[in-house]
């Protein structure tokens, strides 16, 4: 999986002009990253054209974040920070989506669905 991050850790745009966007939220559910939230992940992530991430630090290693299964075999355990990344023209959206979700421990999905 290409790392959408740069060398550094940081966001930056990639060559076709369309901005790398990065955001991490904490993860409260008293079951990690089970199969319920991980299928909101994966279903709110393929809700945009953008290339989604997730990953468990700022280095990686990063997973492609409409994929149920990977999302659901990364196990992610309660209390930790993770980290979304996405790349394309709704990028900023999908990842603020994606925060909102997470820190409001998926009771309402996000509201900015499409």
């Amino acid at each position: 999986m290409k790392n959408p991050l740069d060398d550094r850790g940081n966001a930056s745009l990639s060559g076709n002009g369309s901005a790398r966007v990065v955001a991490s939220a904490f993860l409260s559910h008293e079951g990690g990253l089970h199969a319920r939230p991980a299928i909101k992940v994966s279903q709110f992530a393929k809700r945009f054209q953008s290339r989604v991430w997730l990953g468990l630090s700022e280095e990686g290693p990063w997973i492609d974040a409409k994929s149920v299964a990977r999302v659901i075999a990364m196990k992610a355990p309660s209390r930790i920070r993770l980290f979304f990344a996405a790349e394309g023209d709704d990028a900023s959206d999908a990842v603020d989506g994606l925060v909102e979700m997470v820190a409001s421990d998926f009771r309402n999905g996000s509201t900015r669905a499409r």
